[in-house]
């Protein structure tokens, strides 16, 4: 029958072994598998886990879930919506436990239900994305992560009575209400152990073929040699590329005996990542097209890193920049990110101003009537214009009596009491809002830098003034993955940060940053 196949196909199928391979034992399996490994030099980095080509093994591998394999948010969109229906479910079991004798008493609070199931699981929702529990590149431990949720749940109930008196309707009772805390607790920690390991199921993850074993390909191999730096995604192997010398181990090679398009379908890859050295007549692309048409995504190393870490590489070449999406400034863009401005500048001030009030005096109790309780200084702002951003003093009046600008720095001794009280809890910024409201300011967006500063940063760092493509902000994504910079090797660090933020800011993302924030009050992290 294979006599009037193709040859391409016959020189195929030849290669695929045509009996089943028996494993009696356990010592026969592994000589088995050994010696198959040998033959066809394919070992899966990382997992030590090896699978033979048109196997029962490799034919059960959940391809029907390959839209949770593509990117970590799917992950996160699952969780939240999980997350959502647990805790609606949560009311109605609290109601059912409530309410067990009392039938009458249950109708009328399932007369209701659903806005009182929404608005608890809302809240609930929001206050653990405030928490910083839906940001894919979180890796904590199980313990630190139902912290983080009972504070959540904490969060949650401030804010609810607050809005059951906005929305009467959906108010459910201090006994319904208690139970409902306490078994949405539980079933969004148990829902999110569950999750967590099952997104480190090397079947449920991203499989990422590396196409290059060059320099490229072992800086890869080393950013990504620890497990925390691959808990969405497994690397299946390095495929080499003629002409280019291996840098990378061996056992971390894998060799490709058919076209790559069809290999990369037989293993279930979901994406390749081309990273040879010199790209010029080297690369397979008719291969690399039908890639794309089976549904692989084909990324170069900038954008995958730039993915994976959050973060833009300082080494990243301009013509990357300049040819990549992203820096969005359009005009649709710049009308919603100022009305996100007013909008939120405006409900914090309404909230906050009894607060200001007590810092005001607090500053003034401790300094004296002489003193000025608020504190103004030169920053860059969009495009290199100079503004002046005021904040409350939280530092000696003569702090900087030589007239030299001086980074803070930790237990720096020029901090008042009040100051390191406010500082730590970033009440010192709250009159930033008033920069926010005239233009100045964005509430998201790099931190602003004096000018003496800029300067000095600007001769040193590359790519430093694109940061200053947008408005600087209150707050924002170097903030959140960042603690404060103190010296010209931080600044660097949070300006990959930044540039990231600057390349894909949007309207989501300000709000994941602002609803973040909370997190950073709340637990002190990065002040001085």
């Amino acid at each position: 029958m294979n006599r009037h196949r193709p040859a391409q196909q016959r020189k195929t199928l030849t290669r695929t072994p045509r009996k089943r391979i028996r494993l009696p034992t356990s010592r026969r399996r592994r000589t088995l598998l050994s010696t198959w490994a040998t033959q066809h030099a394919v070992v899966q980095s990382n997992s030590q886990e090896l699978r033979l080509p048109g196997s029962a093994e490799g034919a059960l591998r959940p391809t029907k879930l390959r839209w949770l394999r593509q990117q970590s948010r799917h992950w996160m969109f699952l969780i939240v919506a999980v997350d959502a229906v647990l805790l609606i479910a949560s009311a109605s079991i609290a109601a059912h436990l409530r309410y067990f004798s009392d039938a009458a008493a249950y109708t009328a609070f399932a007369d209701r239900f659903l806005e009182r199931g929404l608005l608890f699981s809302g809240a609930m929702l929001v206050c653990m994305c405030a928490l910083g529990l839906y940001q894919p590149q979180t890796r904590e431990t199980a313990m630190a992560t139902f912290a983080r949720q009972a504070v959540a749940f904490t969060l949650g109930t401030l804010l609810l009575p607050v809005l059951y008196y906005l929305i009467p309707q959906a108010y459910i009772g201090r006994g319904v209400f208690a139970l409902t805390l306490l078994t949405g607790l539980a079933a969004v920690a148990i829902w999110r152990t569950i999750a967590t390991r099952l997104m480190e199921h090397e079947g449920l993850k991203r499989r990422i073929l590396i196409l290059g074993a060059g320099q490229r390909a072992a800086f890869i191999a080393q950013r990504l040699r620890n497990r925390s730096d691959r808990e969405t995604f497994s690397i299946v192997g390095f495929v080499p590329v003629a002409g280019e010398p291996v840098m990378v181990p061996m056992a971390q090679m894998v060799t490709v005996h058919s076209s790559l398009d069809a290999w990369a379908g037989s293993r279930h890859i979901d994406e390749i990542v081309v990273v040879p050295d010199d790209r010029r007549g080297t690369l397979p692309m008719d291969e690399l097209l039908e890639c794309r048409q089976r549904g692989i995504m084909v990324t170069d190393p900038v954008r995958f890193m730039e993915r994976e870490s959050g973060k833009v590489k300082l080494t990243t070449p301009p013509s990357w920049l300049i040819f990549s999406g992203g820096f969005d400034g359009s005009p649709l863009r710049k009308l919603s990110k100022r009305a996100f401005d007013i909008g939120s500048a405006s409900l914090i001030l309404a909230l906050s101003w009894p607060l200001m009030l007590l810092v005001a005096l607090a500053i003034r109790i401790e300094s004296g009537a002489e003193a000025p309780i608020l504190y103004s200084q030169e920053r860059v702002g969009e495009r290199g214009s100079v503004f002046r951003l005021f904040k409350f003093r939280s530092m000696r009046v003569d702090a900087e009596a030589g007239g030299v600008a001086q980074w803070a720095r930790q237990n720096d001794q020029r901090v008042t009491r009040v100051g390191r009280v406010i500082r730590k809890l970033r009440l010192d910024e709250l009159p930033q809002l008033w920069n926010v409201l005239n233009g100045s300011m964005s509430l998201i967006g790099p931190r602003p830098e004096r000018p003496q500063f800029v300067d000095e940063l600007s001769r040193t760092i590359p790519y430093y003034s694109l940061r200053h493509c947008v408005k600087p902000g209150i707050t924002g994504w170097a903030q959140l993955r960042y603690p404060y910079g103190a010296n010209a090797e931080d600044a660097a660090e949070k300006l990959t940060f930044d540039l990231f933020y600057v390349k894909n800011h949007s309207l989501r993302f300000d709000a994941l940053i602002f609803l973040q924030t909370v997190e950073i009050v709340l637990f002190g992290r990065g002040a001085r």
